[in-house]
């Protein structure tokens, strides 16, 4: 299929962890057709991890969970988007109903991509996601080649932050009494699911035996982690910056790039510190690294089970009661992970 010297809609309603995923494709879409105009639909929530994306023209959010939550509001995304002309071409990345719907009704010369089942009739080109042999990145970017693409070099992930950020982040950090030159140590400790979270205590003590070694450290996470990072800072005998719900997705990128090392749970804020370049070390509980684990980054992936089933789900494998928790995971483990990652940087 030609992409270049088209109008090109790409639309993705997921999750951060997963919209970051993304970013590999967009470069290769780009490199694919350099003289096309490239819109990206979004999660309104999501939108600053697009915003200064250098591999787009343009950016359209959706309020998912409110005033476009209702097939009125998709299809007024829809206008929004015929506005300018019919695009040539959409590609959905999401196969759920309400983006399949949207990419549906955008009514582009050629859709292709995922959809769910109830709009793949409507479809010029179907393309399945290769869940079973390629990391969640290299997933989306085989949609391409799917389409013909055969230059799938990248950079691996990235949201580009800007100035206003970077600005907020050094004043933030400026109050906190943290200098360019200190050494610094981010921690992510939250999930949305129980069974990637490593055990609280465990968090404190690895905090507190950097902080003995000259680090300060800093606790990241939305407003949502506040409560599980409450227990972390009440168990430190060291007293560390706690960042948790101070910053925008913008923002926390900006504030990752200043750590030499973010020590993480598995969820969507570990693959904003991967989009800065910033050292990981990723614990990872019921759902495999092979697929969702860090993208081209410089890390060490602690895991805590020793098989992972291709095509068995997270959902699955916490549903059979066999999973051991990802507390057998040592609080030696991760700060050998971290201490060799550091040498090395």
């Amino acid at each position: 299929m030609e992409l270049d010297y088209k109008r090109i809609v790409v639309t993705f309603l997921m999750h951060l962890g997963d919209v970051v995923l993304t970013t590999p494709f967009l470069e290769v879409l780009r490199k694919a057709a350099p003289h096309s105009h490239i819109t990206y639909v979004i999660d309104e929530k999501l939108q600053d991890v697009m915003k200064y994306n250098p591999y787009i023209d343009d950016l359209i959010t959706v309020d998912k969970k409110g005033r476009h939550n209702s097939i009125k509001g998709l299809n007024e995304i829809a206008r929004r988007i015929n506005e300018q002309g019919r695009p040539d071409i959409v590609i959905n990345l999401h196969p759920n109903e309400r983006t399949s719907y949207l990419a549906w009704k955008i009514n582009g010369k050629v859709t292709t991509g995922m959809s769910h089942f109830l709009f793949r009739p409507f479809m010029t080109q179907y393309t399945r996601l290769d869940r079973k042999t390629r990391h969640a990145a290299d997933m989306y970017i085989n949609v391409l080649e799917q389409l013909g693409v055969t230059d799938v070099s990248n950079h691996g992930l990235h949201i580009e932050t800007c100035k206003e950020w970077n600005d907020e982040v050094s004043r933030f950090y400026e109050s906190q009494g943290v200098m360019p030159y200190d050494k610094l140590i981010g921690f992510n400790i939250g999930s949305a699911v129980p069974e990637k979270r490593w055990p609280a205590e465990r968090f404190a003590d690895v905090a507190d035996y950097f902080a003995d070694k000259g680090y300060k450290t800093v606790f990241f996470g939305g407003p949502m982690d506040l409560e599980m990072v409450k227990p972390v800072v009440e168990h430190m005998k060291t007293t560390p910056i706690v960042a948790t719900g101070a910053f925008k997705i913008g923002s926390l990128a900006a504030a990752m790039k200043w750590c030499d090392l973010v020590i993480t749970n598995d969820s969507g804020p570990m693959h904003v510190a991967i989009s800065q370049g910033v050292p990981i070390v990723a614990l990872y509980g019921p759902s495999n690294p092979f697929f969702y684990g860090p993208y081209q980054a410089k890390s060490i992936v602690l895991e805590s089970m020793d098989h992972y089933e291709i095509g068995k789900s997270m959902k699955k494998v916490i549903k059979e009661g066999k999973y051991k928790g990802i507390s057998v995971i040592t609080e030696e483990q991760v700060i050998k992970a971290a201490e060799t990652l550091l040498q090395e940087s």
